[in-house]
């Protein structure tokens, strides 16, 4: 299993390396991909190198959206990640968003009748009447998986742990986010 983390300048720090970890520490393997230059600064001012530039993206089973601004914004404008969404969301491929960034997919065009979470501010002018909005911590519809913000994050990457079919309780327990006994 392999996924795409889309980074641009302005992204949630906090969203992108807790899903990723939380992903990798499951076996799935993770690029962390620019739509710019390798270098990339977070909306906190904290910068990554990202492990490639956003090039042949068909090889990937997923895709995985971190919130953050302006870097959500960035990702929406984007025609080749707007492209790359609705080409994912047709091939069927996994495709995650938190935070602000469901408003890419919105842009994208691809959440008619879908359920789906965000921040709450960005459920503002209409961007989400095509879908079925939810204020739950992480919602899943299919391939669909989106969460709500920075400190929904834990529970978006055990969750896409589970949905992947990958063992999502032994994640959860080795991290002492749920205990075992």
């Amino acid at each position: 299993m392999k996924f795409a983390c889309l980074l641009a300048n302005g992204f949630e720090e906090t969203e992108a390396i807790t899903v990723i970890d939380c992903l990798r520490r499951a076996g799935v393997s993770v690029d962390l991909v620019s739509i710019h230059e390798k270098s990339v600064t977070g909306s906190h001012n904290i910068t990554v190198v990202a492990d490639k530039l956003f090039v042949d993206m068909g090889n990937y089973d997923g895709l995985f959206l971190p919130g953050g601004q302006p870097g959500s914004t960035h990702l929406g404008n984007d025609e080749r990640v707007l492209e790359l969404v609705r080409n994912y969301v047709n091939q069927d491929k996994w495709i995650s968003a938190i935070c602000a960034a469901p408003t890419v997919l919105s842009k994208a065009g691809v959440i008619k009748g879908k359920h789906l979470t965000s921040y709450p501010t960005s459920n503002v002018n209409g961007v989400f009447d095509e879908a079925i909005y939810h204020e739950d911590l992480v919602v899943v519809d299919g391939k669909l998986v989106t969460s709500r913000s920075m400190g929904t994050a834990l529970h978006l990457g055990i969750k896409l742990v589970e949905v992947l079919g990958l063992d999502s309780d032994k994640l959860a327990k080795s991290i002492l986010f749920k205990e075992g006994k």
